[in-house]
């Protein structure tokens, strides 16, 4: 709901920018809201201006809901500032197949999205800790896997590897793309495999799964982190709970296939919040890489528990900093 003060500051906005359209109300009384000026939350349904919610890290201010990010703008606000150096940007996808109409769907989706393909990636730093990072792109194709996307993972991470360096990588996907065929289930295990040998050399992968994580995507590297991080209410899933439902005709648990119901089933380490997620990650990292200085900065002593707790091996991520009496991750 909004606040009383949220609420006139909308309204006065409404009726007098000059974007307002002749018909100021829609079907049911709704004011119309401006998209360049204020935005909507699909959770809460309360109308914010767009700087007052990017100010809060694309996250709600009334109900925390959790936005979905562009690539460049999840790396610009996980990374250290101009840090970030692009890999592999001339790795887009061609039209193998010749399946009817995909080559049109490529050239609107990089309009729409502004991305080149579906994964950003490149070398950056977090808390002043080297390493090498990917974003999915969800505008593009709905973060879709094909041979290009499969091919810059897979070559991040031999890179990475090479460099001895840590991998973070966030995932935004439908799944494989359907356009690629074959071509696309193959990157499954291709990148899979480029994850095994960047583990085999002893170096660090965390996951931040974003909503929506889904498809062959969840499958492969997604899934196969050393710490696997989560967005709060974000799904995860391979097949999606309206296609369980419709093959098992059953009703399936609430919040099933949340964040939140897959780590209190084990899946996840944790579910950490966006405002918290940087610091998390510089902890983490300083942790795991031997060659900086692992003590915590000021402000960060609540991380103490780790991500598994050292005598039992269970995942402890949800607890992190509140034996402090912080806010939990």
């Amino acid at each position: 709901m909004l606040k009383k003060s949220h609420f006139k500051r909308v309204r006065n906005l409404l009726e007098n920018s000059s974007e307002k359209p002749a018909e100021s109300r829609e079907k049911g009384g709704t004011p119309s809201v401006p998209e360049r000026l204020c935005i909507r939350c699909p959770s809460c349904k309360g109308v914010f201006f767009r700087t007052e919610v990017e100010e809060n890290a694309q996250v709600c201010p009334a109900c925390e809901y959790h936005f979905r990010l562009p690539a460049r703008q999840r790396i610009a606000l996980m990374c250290d500032a101009d840090s970030f150096l692009e890999w592999d940007a001339q790795l887009t996808a061609t039209d193998p197949l010749g399946f009817p109409g995909y080559a049109e769907k490529l050239k609107k989706s990089r309009l729409a999205s502004g991305s080149a393909e579906a994964v950003l990636c490149g070398q950056a730093a977090i808390g002043g800790v080297a390493l090498a990072v990917f974003a999915m792109e969800g505008d593009f194709m709905m973060g879709s896997m094909g041979s290009a996307v499969g091919e810059k993972i897979t070559r991040l991470f031999e890179r990475a590897a090479a460099q001895r360096l840590p991998v973070v990588g966030f995932t935004v996907s439908g799944g494989a793309r359907m356009q690629e065929g074959a071509l696309s289930l193959m990157q499954m295990a291709k990148t899979s495999g480029a994850v095994k040998r960047h583990s085999d050399a002893g170096l660090l992968y965390i996951a931040v799964l974003t909503d929506p994580t889904t498809g062959g995507v969840t499958a492969s590297f997604a899934m196969e982190g050393d710490i696997l991080l989560a967005e709060p209410g974000a799904l995860i899933a391979f097949a999606g709970p309206r296609v369980i439902e419709q093959t098992i005709r059953q009703k399936l648990p609430k919040n099933f296939q949340r964040a939140e119901y897959l780590l209190e089933h084990g899946f996840l380490d944790a579910v950490t919040h966006r405002r918290r997620l940087k610091k998390v990650l510089a902890y983490l990292l300083r942790l795991h890489t031997p060659q900086v200085n692992n003590e915590p900065e000021a402000g960060e002593s609540g991380y103490g528990n780790g991500i598994r707790d050292s005598h039992t091996g269970a995942r402890g991520g949800a607890s992190i900093g509140q034996e402090h009496g912080e806010e939990p991750v």
